[in-house]
């Protein structure tokens, strides 16, 4: 038989293994408001205060992470992303659950389940039709809608991921009514040089044209028409560009003429490897200066490798949990296209985020290379993304920055997240540091100074960022 002193799963002290740590987080960290600056949440919803019919609508559709696992144990596709009905599609969830032991999904779950539903109860095949008909019957409510989940959780700040040729028009109907939070767009520009198909190209170059009102039929043109929705973002409380890439490419001559590139895509001809990547490298850069012009934060989500399953991709389509980690070489081209910027003093406040951990000391030790003293951690090391979004990848994330970098300026967590539940990852995040913290002064690593170390804890959840961002409104 257990002993009575064993500790309880997820109680009021998880993940917090000693006093220290339970005094950082109990009155330093848990009552902060999240600026979460990056996530994927839609933006008509947050506008709308959308409510959802039942937990399956606001829970299980469009989270990958949940998906992978259901395959991995062998669920049918129809329950997944298919024609199941919602409570069906729970059910094999539920019964599911069991089974992620260890895996990040068995915390988030039962903390989502806890922190919005008061649920304490493991959520299994046996108790689903319960659970799903209690969470159902609260999710359908007016205190279930978009917003108030939000500002349940306290948030402050909510940055969504915008394509330059949309019009904004839910954050603009947002702004009409008073609200807790602030809702801000964030400029997501990969389709503007995503040259690999022309077909799609010309495709998207129409609704860039729309957006705009240019007619883009040359290379100064396109660039014409990104800076009219630069202009027009910021307009709308825009203060941060975001790229998905798999690396950042340079090239130390110009080996093509960008002009005559552009022509023949825009004709409809394919082009070469080299030139794809000479395209993606030019145009990055002449985007990368116009941020830098309205003071802008950029991020680059570096190592993905996308929709590896082609017969998936051709029945779902992309971002449905058929991606990895990829391996591309990251340094040299990194650091040559960040020195471009910086060489004319037009690199902006820019975070680096990661998804092979084997780049974990690249990316920390490059920071270092650009922060000039110009701007309080001008150069960041994102928090653990995607794949490393779990306990022992944000702690390998936080302790090489401690190492090579300094964690004190570090800006903290974002749920990056589809869904509007996904929120205590940022409880989950600040649990992690302050039991990073808390063994360094149990062990005499740190000094026993909660005062000073529950400054830190502060500022690397909230304060970093409220800083660095700048959002308007937001003093």
């Amino acid at each position: 038989m257990l002993s009575s002193s064993n500790k309880p799963f997820l109680d009021e002290d998880f993940l917090l293994e000693n006093e220290f740590s339970k005094i950082l987080y109990h009155e330093y960290a848990k009552s902060l408001p999240i600026i979460d600056y990056h996530n994927h949440l839609p933006p008509d919803q947050i506008a709308s205060n959308k409510v959802f019919d039942n937990i399956t609508q606001i829970w299980l559709a469009g989270d990958h992470y949940k998906w992978r696992a259901m395959r991995t144990l062998g669920v049918h596709e129809s329950f997944i992303t298919g024609n199941a009905s919602d409570e069906e599609k729970f059910q094999k969830w539920a019964e599911s659950v069991p089974f992620t032991v260890r895996n990040p999904l068995y915390h988030w779950t039962h903390l989502e389940l806890k922190r919005y539903y008061g649920i304490h109860e493991l959520l299994s095949g046996k108790n689903a039709s319960e659970i799903y008909r209690i969470t159902s019957a609260m999710t359908n409510t007016q205190d279930f809608s978009t917003r108030s989940l939000l500002e349940k959780m306290k948030v402050e700040v909510v940055c969504t991921t915008d394509d330059p040729s949309d019009s904004l028009e839910f954050h603009q109907a947002y702004t009409q009514k008073p609200s807790q939070f602030g809702l801000f767009p964030a400029f997501r520009p990969d389709k503007s040089f995503a040259v690999e198909n022309p077909i799609s190209y010309r495709h998207y170059l129409q609704k860039l044209e729309a957006a705009s009102q240019i007619t883009i039929t040359s290379y100064d043109d396109l660039l014409q028409a990104l800076q009219n929705r630069v202009n027009y973002f910021h307009d709308n409380g825009c203060r941060l560009s975001d790229h998905g890439l798999e690396q950042i490419y340079y090239f130390f001559n110009k080996p093509f003429d960008i002009h005559t590139l552009f022509k023949k895509v825009h004709s409809g001809a394919l082009l070469n490897l080299e030139e794809v990547s000479y395209f993606k490298f030019n145009t990055l850069l002449e985007l990368c200066k116009m941020y830098h012009a309205k003071g802008w934060t950029q991020q680059f989500h570096l190592g993905a490798m996308r929709n590896n399953n082609s017969r998936m991709f051709q029945k779902l389509g992309p971002d449905t949990g058929f991606d990895s980690i990829g391996d591309y070489p990251q340094a040299l081209g990194l650091s040559a296209f960040l020195n471009e910027l910086d060489r004319t003093d037009q690199l902006s406040k820019t975070v680096l985020y990661n998804l092979n951990p084997g780049d974990n000391e690249v990316m920390a030790t490059m920071c270092g290379n650009f922060n000039d003293g110009s701007i309080r951690g001008k150069i960041q090391f994102g928090s653990g993304w995607w794949f490393l979004d779990q306990k022992d990848g944000m702690e390998a994330q936080m302790n090489i920055l401690s190492n090579m970098g300094l964690i004190a300026t570090f800006v903290g967590m974002l749920t990056d997240s589809r869904s509007f539940l996904s929120f205590p990852r940022h409880e989950y995040f600040r649990r992690i540091v302050c039991n990073l913290f808390g063994n360094d002064m149990q062990k005499g690593i740190l000094p026993q100074d909660e005062k000073w170390m529950g400054k830190i804890i502060q500022d690397i959840c909230y304060y970093n960022a409220k800083d660095y961002f700048q959002f308007p409104g937001q003093s």
